[in-house]
């Protein structure tokens, strides 16, 4: 695969509010905590994008950092209202999600996709338009084994040893970031899954 434009824009996906802290289905938002941590890039309330904004560079590149502060299902709604603003296509964009399919402690890379049951994805492709080409960051969380289970094993927060795993995966993903944003989406994929899962 050739290289691609430069990621402009990364979410992170979650629900907002002190509840909801620390729960698998907010290891999206996590991890882009942790990048703007990383990077030096202040995270501040932004009305006008519905959500937790902040621009900085990464990989000598302008990025923007998103935390839709809607609720999971409205997490479009923010995500529409950057693009639309900075005039980003959705092959600039990286959503980073809980991924259930995903054992915990495993981190992949994806270029495009349905949106598996999730509801933040199936926002985000509502609101641009269908359109599924966005890049993604898959986050393990596992499955509790029953389908009837998830709503509730999602919004719990995970064991210990179950957040370090996870812990470690957003680190190796913030660690092969550069590369994707710059472009090299392949050799991004290549490195991360080389090295995770972490268990």
């Amino acid at each position: 695969m050739t290289d691609q434009l430069p990621i402009q824009l990364i979410v992170g996906l979650g629900n907002p509010g002190s509840k909801y802290d620390r729960t698998r289905h907010n290891a999206g938002q996590d991890w882009v905590l942790e990048v703007a941590q990383s990077h030096g890039i202040v995270m501040a309330p932004e009305k006008r994008f519905f959500g937790l904004y902040g621009q900085g560079m990464i990989a000598d590149q302008k990025v923007h950092l998103l935390i839709p502060t809607t609720f999971m299902n409205l997490s479009g709604q923010s995500v529409q209202a950057v693009c639309a603003f900075y005039k980003l296509d959705n092959a600039e964009l990286l959503v980073a999600h809980d991924e259930l399919d995903l054992a915990p402690g495993t981190a992949r890379f994806k270029q495009g996709g349905g949106h598996g049951g999730h509801n933040g994805l199936r926002d985000i492709i509502s609101k641009r338009g269908g359109d599924k080409s966005f890049h993604r960051l898959r986050l393990g969380i596992g499955h509790p084994g029953n389908a009837k289970q998830v709503s509730a094993y999602v919004l719990k927060k995970a064991p210990n040893d179950e957040f370090i795993s996870t812990q470690n995966a957003m680190d190796s993903a913030t660690r092969y970031l550069p590369e994707a944003i710059k472009g090299h989406w392949q050799q991004a994929m290549n490195s991360l899954h080389s090295e995770t899962p972490h268990n």
